[in-house]
């Protein structure tokens, strides 16, 4: 049987240890000029200016995740309204104010996100557990919903240090418990995020290319 579970990017669900989980979303900002679309659930890095992007809009060099974009407020520039979006769709802000980004930051925060293959069963899915992998289909999404397109590329697993996965678990859900099917919900956090304590991982610089 199929699973149910569609894209959806990364979804909070807790935080590794027993600190309290707050899953909060603190503020940053987007350049009101920035044409990338940044979905809910889509992992966003960021940039020398002390603005945010989405994933993969850095040129040259390794740039750590800064965290998940949950939405963002920013001033109409039709209606000149605030609008309230689950995803920022690369234009239609007023660049006299700013564009509010919400993204979980939080280097301990744990996900959920569904796997773009088979994992073949469940005691090979058991063994990839606290393997690294990297996202498949990282910066697009669905401009009707908002969501982020972002699933774990299965075929990425490994224990490469610098894939942008870790690995914490397989999430219990009856619905989605085919291993020999895409769509398992897998438990990681952000690897080499930039708010962990390593402090080798720069702000990136923008693209020119974009993404």
């Amino acid at each position: 049987m199929a699973n149910t579970n569609g894209a959806f990017g990364l979804r909070p669900i807790g935080v590794v240890g027993q600190a309290a989980n707050t899953t909060g979303a603190p503020e940053y900002r987007i350049a009101s000029g920035n044409t990338n679309a940044i979905y809910q659930g889509s992992p966003v890095i960021p940039l020398s200016t002390g603005y945010i992007d989405i994933v993969g809009a850095a040129a040259g060099g390794t740039v750590g995740l800064l965290g998940v974009f949950w939405g963002c407020e920013y001033v109409s520039s039709t209606t000149g309204e605030k609008v309230f979006s689950n995803y920022w769709p690369g234009s239609g802000a007023d660049s006299n104010h700013p564009v509010k980004a919400f993204v979980y930051d939080n280097p301990m925060q744990t996900f959920v996100i569904c796997s773009d293959a088979s994992l073949t069963s469940e005691a090979t899915a058991r063994g990839h557990v606290f393997a690294n992998a990297n996202f498949a289909a990282g910066t697009s999404g669905s401009t009707a919903s908002g969501i982020s397109s972002a699933k774990l590329g299965v075929s990425t697993i490994a224990a490469t240090a610098a894939l942008q996965l870790r690995i914490m678990g397989i999430q219990d859900d009856p619905e989605n418990s085919d291993f020999t099917a895409a769509g398992i919900p897998v438990i990681v956090r952000l690897n080499n995020s930039f708010n962990s304590a390593n402090g080798a991982i720069v702000a990136g610089t923008p693209s020119t290319t974009g993404v």
